[in-house]
């Protein structure tokens, strides 16, 4: 299928479900379900189910599509995690976090003594050595069924023939341009001669594609060896940072046991350390089992506030302890997602008052809200929850000369210092200082959630530390308050996570009235336009078919199945 009549197949599709989705009716299938922040990958996807893929294979096809059509996050110079559940129920993790390089250092940030924000997020020294290229190779050798070749070769065709640009990545890409500008190579990809590009305008990326070819033909090696290799480090040493070929050479995705609980009957699934997505998911699903959330209701004061306080104790323990666990002998795990914590926790939570976070011990570093996320179910009910990033929007704003993709600014999320800490929001507690060889800490929640059993639901979200707060709303979403997958994705969406002490709601989500209520209470209020992105997949035990949310925050976002 050429990509003209893949967009047109998707437009029209799109078209079609205007009308179901407005209603907050999500799309249905029976077979099969992929729902991306695009519609042209989440397609490209399902075309592989039909092919007899399974969930592993629509994943990595997905995920190699969005490398081209969604930039700023979709990625091969980044990196994530991925959390399978086969329909036996065996569940596994896979981890392809970056890393950081061999001449990393705890003081790495500091210039003149002084911590350098530019340094640390928009710099060279910001690249972590990617990842993505060897997770998605290794969840492919161990679950996958079509011939690796072919799970890339759509990703390959989309570079060559060229994208439309939508209204959505127009605007994206003028945003990013003025950090690219430094960059020869990224404005000759990313602008038209210069200028932003515009809505229907074709943007065509011929380095992507032919590094692509070299990941078809040879696998990781066609990445972090050889040519490929050779042009990262070329551009790395040319703006003067520190991943040298033994790094690439040297990268290892890993395979890890996922962080588990339980919530009214339901099992969680989710992504353990170096991400600290799922230890505070449970630990704040714990907290709020102890209450009737379903009594309460959808976005009352009771129910905000149970939420938010559980939400800042969860966020206070990871700043406390989360880090990768290669280098943190001691990580907590088995209290943080135990129920007699969480009883410990709530017990703490005053019904008519807010919690005062203490600014005097210590804050969170800053992680940025751009990722991408996508989740997969087959027709045996394998799923896939997959989450990726560049860090920042288009990560370091990087793009390797002659290979055509960005580069992530990830070791923006190791922490500023040791001991380093200001109002601003600064942390340098040991485990999430950079290291050598070191995994930086993570909000990605990549997350799967069954019953008796069986698949219940996919989820997960993009947005930064909000990651975390967002999945766990998507969940309360369906099993408390009883909605289905589009409307808990529609649903509005707040955020704590305790420093800075501010509940953050989004624009026209919450009655006025709740709003002002959590304000007497002491909470202090802070007015977003809109929350992360999630994109939801959950199995209607009645009729036994997927039903998709899609996040219409992203206007590019598509559900697609057969």
């Amino acid at each position: 299928m050429n990509v003209w009549i893949r967009t047109s197949f998707v437009v029209c599709l799109t078209l079609i479900n205007v009308s179901v989705l407005a209603a907050n009716l999500p799309m249905s299938s029976k077979n099969g379900m992929v729902v991306s922040g695009n519609a042209i990958s989440s397609e490209i996807g399902i075309e592989v189910l039909r092919e007899g893929g399974g969930a592993v294979d629509a994943a990595v096809a997905t995920a190699f599509a969005l490398a081209v059509t969604s930039p700023s996050g979709g990625n091969i110079g980044g990196g994530g995690f991925l959390v399978y559940r086969s329909h036996k129920g065996d569940a596994i993790a896979y981890d392809f976090r970056e890393l950081a390089p061999s001449g990393s250092h705890p003081n790495m940030w500091l210039v003149d003594g002084q911590y350098s924000y530019e340094k640390h997020h928009l710099s060279p020294y910001a690249v972590g050595v990617p990842g993505t290229v060897k997770g998605l190779h290794l969840a492919w050798r161990d679950h996958g069924r079509l011939p690796w070749k072919r799970l890339v070769e759509p990703a390959i065709k989309l570079a060559e023939e060229g994208i439309t640009v939508t209204l959505g990545l127009a605007r994206s890409l003028e945003g990013a341009l003025p950090r690219m500008k430094k960059y020869p190579a990224s404005m000759a990809q990313f602008s038209n001669k210069g200028k932003p590009f515009e809505a229907g305008h074709v943007l065509k990326q011929i380095d992507l594609a032919n590094t692509l070819q070299r990941i078809a033909n040879k696998g990781p090696d066609g990445f972090y060896k050889g040519k490929t290799a050779t042009l990262i480090v070329k551009e790395i040493e040319a703006n003067g940072g520190l991943i040298t070929l033994e790094d690439l050479a040297n990268y290892k995705a890993k395979r890890r046991v996922p962080i588990k609980g339980n919530y009214r009957g339901y099992d969680i699934i989710s992504m353990p350390p170096p991400s600290s997505g799922g230890t505070a998911l449970v630990e704040m699903l714990n907290i709020l089992e102890g209450f009737n959330l379903a009594e309460s209701g959808f976005g009352t004061r009771v129910t905000l506030h149970r939420m938010t306080e559980a939400m800042r104790r969860a966020y206070h323990d990871r700043a406390r302890f989360m880090g990768d666990p290669d280098f943190n002998d001691n990580l907590p795990l088995v209290k943080l997602t135990s129920k007699k914590y969480a009883a410990e926790l709530r017990n703490t939570i005053d019904p008519n008052k807010a919690s005062v976070s203490n600014p005097e011990s210590f804050s969170l570093p800053k992680e940025s809200p751009s990722t991408t996320h996508f989740s997969v179910v087959d027709k045996d009910r394998n799923a896939v929850s997959l989450t990726y990033t560049l860090e920042c929007g288009y990560g370091s704003g990087i793009v390797v000369s002659g290979a055509g993709f960005l580069l992530n600014n990830q070791m923006g999320d190791f922490n500023a210092g040791p001991g380093l800490t200001n109002s601003e929001g600064l942390i340098g507690t040991p485990a999430n200082l950079a290291e050598p060889g070191k995994r930086m800490l993570s909000s990605m929640t990549p997350t799967i959630l069954a019953k008796d059993g069986e698949l219940f639901m996919v989820s997960g979200a993009e947005g930064g530390r909000t990651i975390i707060n967002t999945v766990l709303q998507t969940i309360l979403n369906v099993i408390d308050h009883k909605m289905n997958a589009q409307a808990a994705v529609d649903a509005g969406r707040f955020h704590h996570q305790w420093l800075p002490d501010v509940l953050s709601y989004e624009h026209l989500g919450f009655s006025r009235d709740s709003i002002e209520a959590l304000g007497s209470m002491g909470h202090e209020i802070n007015e977003v336009q809109r929350q992360g992105y999630a994109e939801v997949i959950v199995v209607n035990p009645e009729e036994k078919l997927l039903e998709g949310g899609v996040d219409r925050r992203e206007p590019d976002g598509g559900v697609s199945g057969y």
